[in-house]
């Protein structure tokens, strides 16, 4: 597989209090990698180091062999890299056309928003039948694929998810499940999921890395975490939830 992204041995801080101690993670062409831990593990941190968002006190993100850490997030989702918010964060005045049209703002190519924008449609048919309605007036779950075709219509190489099933209907969490799926398998599109629903995030991805405190604890291939013990050992015993 090709190199994507590497983030490595990176020290994040917020004031004085780490973040991110020590972090390496890698992305390759065509994977869906999971972040899984629970809350204050860093798992958003990562996401924040690689958007630009928060500055490294130490180490580097490489992109497809080039450093992005200290770029501008308006560049790095320039050069294919989208991000799928937590709390899903529409424009609710918005109709939900215009809120899929804001990710396309870095795009130049017409034909090619057109396209991209009939693929968004076509995967999550609900936002074409309601594609003149306000974005506030949409459900939890609807939201949820707003903001994922939304990101969509930036045409990332790389998509970075944070929590995806945040709050929404249990009998909508396995249709978001399945849109990352089919994402990844045809658009082609490498994904970075961060996942408190651990047993989801470790069924639909490749490999996985299990944070704790800042710092990378377990990592190997979902299939594998999945069946270990010691995941159930970073949730005080708990079973995989």
């Amino acid at each position: 597989m090709t190199a994507l992204l590497k983030f490595e041995n990176v020290e994040l801080y917020y004031d004085h209090v780490y973040a991110l101690k020590g972090v390496s993670i890698n992305i390759d062409e065509g994977e869906t990698v999971a972040l899984i831990g629970a809350n204050g593990a860093g798992k958003s941190s990562i996401l924040r180091a690689i958007t630009g968002l928060q500055g490294l006190r130490e180490g580097s993100i490489e992109y497809l062999g080039q450093r992005i850490d200290g770029i501008k997030p308006d560049k790095i989702v320039e050069m294919g890299i989208a991000m799928v918010p937590e709390g899903r964060r529409v424009f609710p005045f918005m109709s939900i056309k215009d809120n899929l049209m804001m990710g396309a703002f870095s795009r130049k190519d017409k034909v090619g928003i057109a396209q991209t924008l009939e693929m968004v449609l076509g995967r999550f048919p609900r936002l074409k039948e309601r594609y003149a309605q306000s974005a506030g007036t949409l459900s939890g779950g609807e939201q949820q694929m707003l903001v994922i075709g939304r990101a969509l219509m930036a045409k990332p190489r790389l998509l970075l998810m944070d929590e995806p099933s945040l709050g929404i209907a249990p009998r909508l969490v396995q249709n978001i499940a399945q849109s990352i799926v089919d994402i990844n398998r045809d658009e082609k599109v490498s994904v970075l999921l961060v996942e408190q629903n651990s047993r989801m995030a470790l069924r639909i991805s490749h490999r996985a890395y299990a944070m704790a405190t800042g710092s990378v604890a377990l990592s190997g291939l979902s299939k594998d975490l999945l069946e270990d013990d010691r995941i159930k050992s970073l949730y005080l015993g708990g079973e995989v939830s």
